[in-house]
């Protein structure tokens, strides 16, 4: 099964792309600056076990370098441990990533839904029952695409500690921290835990927040030796190319950046949550939001608002095939200021209103 996701502009050449999550700073100079000197090494194999990289990502995360995997992206990460680990019967928390799903079903495995509601702000309010003995494994997305929101510290805990009680192993996917102030972060972030739990894995990317989706490069922190060597053990030798390698190292020095970024996309999503209030105010359409705690707003509109949008050759992501999801739902990109502008300047442009009790 091959599913939809944002970002495609192979069949939308030339148009402006609010459909995937990319740090529209692009990437640091530094990045740039170390594929480019890397293209030469292409006619050699890349390091086997990427050791320089997880050093270097060891030393960001402040974490042991034995504690570290890299993948080819962090989608390979989420396939090589369910490979690995074979579970049987798995927990999602749904709306979420979809290649939790896919990795999962491709191993054979029952897969038990828990649906985050929009009566709830797509919160988690309490740890679900059906996280028992049975369960194997749990994905869990902080903050979750496409929802947007970030679940606190306190929750966190409080399902790290059911899983240890159950014997389950948590796979905690943060690709979108970076993008969370720091004070957030700290709060929210099971990083703090990794220490103490062999029932937890920590998977992130540089794809985001570094602007090189295309390079491939993701890695997951786990202290569960066993765990980490089986998972070794299905990963393809030389997963992560030359260039990736040298991109994942630089930016691994790259704090500073991070920082920059945050700032940033507070700044512009800021305007854009303005913007787009100010337009329901007005009652150009009905559009209300949700979660836009890292670099994209989700949020509930007209249907067929992307096809509206496709006409200004603006790409919108459509939520609508996410599990627990239907019609009516996207998710926005969080863009520089003119890109932000033009977008809000061609939702004034849609001629249309469909009133809220349409939509309920």
């Amino acid at each position: 099964m091959m599913y939809q996701h944002g970002g495609d502009i192979y069949s939308h050449p030339g148009y402006l792309d609010f459909s995937a999550n990319i740090n529209f700073l692009g990437p640091p100079a530094s990045v740039l600056e170390a594929v480019q000197a890397a293209v030469p090494e292409m006619i050699h194999y890349p390091q086997a076990g990427n050791q320089r990289l997880c050093r270097a990502i060891a030393k960001l995360e402040q974490v042991g370098e034995e504690q570290v995997i890299c993948g080819n992206g962090a989608a390979e990460v989420i396939f090589s441990l369910v490979l690995a680990e074979k579970p049987k019967k798995a927990l999602i928390f749904a709306p979420s990533f979809q290649e939790y799903e896919q990795a999962l079903r491709s191993a054979g495995c029952e897969i038990v839904y828990e649906y985050l509601r929009p009566e709830d702000n797509f919160q988690l309010k309490e740890i679900p029952a059906k996280l028992d003995d049975s369960i194997d494994m749990v994905f869990f997305c902080n903050p979750n695409n496409p929802t947007g929101i970030l679940t606190e510290g306190i929750m966190m805990k409080k399902l790290l500690e059911r899983c240890k009680e159950t014997e389950t192993l948590l796979a905690v996917d943060e690709c979108f921290m970076d993008f969370v102030p720091m004070n957030g972060q700290r709060h929210a972030s099971v990083k703090k835990f990794l220490k103490i739990s062999d029932h937890l894995i920590l998977i992130k990317a540089f794809t985001k927040s570094f602007a090189i989706p295309g390079l491939r490069l993701g890695y997951g922190v786990i202290r569960n030796a066993g765990v980490l060597k089986r998972m070794e053990a299905v990963t393809q030798p030389w997963n992560v190319s030359v260039l990736a390698q040298e991109a994942g190292i630089a930016a691994a020095e790259e704090e500073f950046f991070l920082e920059k970024t945050r700032q940033a996309v507070t700044e512009e999503k800021q305007f854009l949550l303005e913007q787009l209030a100010f337009l329901e105010d007005k009652k150009r359409f009905f559009i209300d939001i949700y979660g836009h705690a890292a670099n994209f707003i989700f949020f509930r509109s007209v249907s067929g608002l992307g096809q509206e949008l496709i006409k200004d050759k603006i790409l919108i992501r459509d939520c609508s095939n996410f599990p627990g999801l239907c019609e009516g739902w996207y998710r926005l990109a969080v863009r520089s200021r003119s890109e932000n502008e033009y977008f809000i300047e061609s939702l004034k442009r849609i001629e249309y209103w469909k009133a809220e009790e349409e939509h309920e």
